[in-house]
């Protein structure tokens, strides 16, 4: 593990772009069980108000986890905070984002989490996680 001297600073942004399938979808539907017709049936989501399919909330937060993993390997989550203010489409380009905001402690870190529309800039996702930086045994 990094020192906290060594970890990135705060106001540090890691972001990657991504845009999710309905195959994505389809193929996290089955893993979670969570096969709501918003998610994976195309006809049926064309007569809500969002007029397509809509992508799973978990399934756009385990992307910005790996994000998360990428720059701070090894690390550990401990809690996270999610508000999903505006829907992710299949097929749209997205923005993923991870803002360093402080370090409570020299064995953790406080990370915003986002998810921009990257055509309009909507947010799609707005949270908050905490990771544990040194190691530790679980109890």
């Amino acid at each position: 593990m990094r020192t906290h001297s060594e970890q990135p600073a705060v106001g540090t942004i890691f972001s990657s772009d991504r845009q999710f399938t309905q195959a994505e979808f389809d193929r996290f539907a089955t893993i979670s069980g969570d096969d709501n017709p918003i998610h994976v049936d195309p006809a049926f989501a064309a007569e809500t108000r969002f007029g397509r399919t809509v992508a799973h909330g978990m399934l756009l937060y385990a992307a910005l986890r790996g994000l998360v993993a990428t720059h701070f390997p090894g690390t550990r989550q401990t809690t996270q905070n999610l508000m999903f203010p505006a829907p992710t489409f299949a097929g749209e380009i997205v923005r993923l984002e991870v803002e360093v905001l402080d370090y409570p402690s020299d064995r953790e870190c406080r990370l915003a989490t986002r998810i921009l529309r990257t055509a309009d800039g909507t947010l799609t996702l707005d949270g908050e996680t905490r990771i544990s930086l040194g190691e530790e045994t679980l109890p």
